[in-house]
Formats: C-alpha cells, structure tokens, sequence
C-alpha cells in the first residue's frame, strides 16, 4: 500500500474545505484536467464526481465515488480508471498543533491495476502522492477559512487560478 503524508500549515477546517469541493479536485489531484460533481451533494456517501485525464491530445473521463465521509476527518474514495479498474483512496486529516497532518493511504481494488500492481507501480504512486500532497498543502494554505484569497488582483473572469489551479506546478 503507499501511505504518505503531509503537514500542511493550516487548520484542518481549511483542508477539509478544499477536500469538500468537488469543483477543486482537479487542482490538487495530479493528473486530472477538470473535475465536476455528477451524482449526490459531494462528499456524501455515494456521490460522486467526474474528472478528466490528459494523456497528450487525448482526454479520458473517469469517475470516483465517494465510499466513506466522516465530515472534517476522514474521506475515503473509489476512484474507477477504465481498464485499469478502481483503487481505493483513503484520506486522513489530523489536527496537529495549529496545523493539519494529512495522511493518503491508496492501493488498488480491482482490474488491470491490482493484477500488476509492484514495487515498481508502488514507487510511482509514491512520487504521485508527493506531488498530489505539495499541491493540495499549496491549494489550503492560499485559501482563508475556505474561500479562495487572491494573491494578486483578480483574475479574469473564465481564466484559471495559476497559483492553485489544474496548471499549477507539481512540485
């Protein structure tokens, strides 16, 4: 299983806030382009979000659903990935001082991914999460009780936040 975490330097309230948006996943989840709730009031139990997955010119939409909500602590995910089949993703959030220690524990379900899930893929996951990590801990700590700040002025209505959004850096 690849179980990572991060300390993010902020309250767990603002974690939660981002994690609770499912218009936000594509701004933190590395990989994704676009992210959009289609079943249920996400994060409830069974809802669900579609998402879109650039591999160079061509866009694949994948869904996760949300298997278990305990509201301001604990999210955990289905997400299906077509032929590869699903993985179960597990979110964390414990308060730690005045910040938030944010532990991600993934592994797969079902389909092509567990059948060749290894050390090498295990390796991956682990880079993936850093990065993921990086972004959502950049994603929480610009935000302000939930709510976007901006850094500078405005941007343009229709243009994406360069600081948090889908092409924000992943490092």
């Amino acid at each position: 299983m690849a179980v990572r975490h991060r300390l993010i330097k902020t309250a767990p309230e603002t974690v939660w806030n981002v994690l609770a948006d499912g218009t936000r996943y594509a701004e933190w989840v590395v990989g994704t382009a676009s992210s959009r709730p289609v079943d249920g009031q996400w994060p409830a139990l069974n809802a669900a979000i579609e998402y879109q997955v650039r591999l160079g010119p061509v866009y694949l939409t994948n869904r996760t659903v949300v298997r278990n909500c305990e509201e301001g602590s604990v999210l955990e995910l289905e997400a299906h990935a077509g032929f590869l089949g699903t993985a179960r993703i597990a979110i964390e959030l414990r308060p730690w001082g005045e910040h938030c220690l944010v532990i991600v524990d993934e592994h797969p379900l079902q389909g092509a991914g567990g059948v060749l899930h290894n050390v090498g893929a295990e390796a991956l996951i682990q880079i993936r999460h850093r990065a993921m990590l990086a972004r959502l801990a950049k994603c929480c700590e610009q935000d302000v009780g939930g709510e976007r700040r901006q850094a500078t002025a405005p941007a343009a209505p229709g243009t994406p936040d360069a600081s948090c959004g889908p092409g924000a850096s992943h490092a």
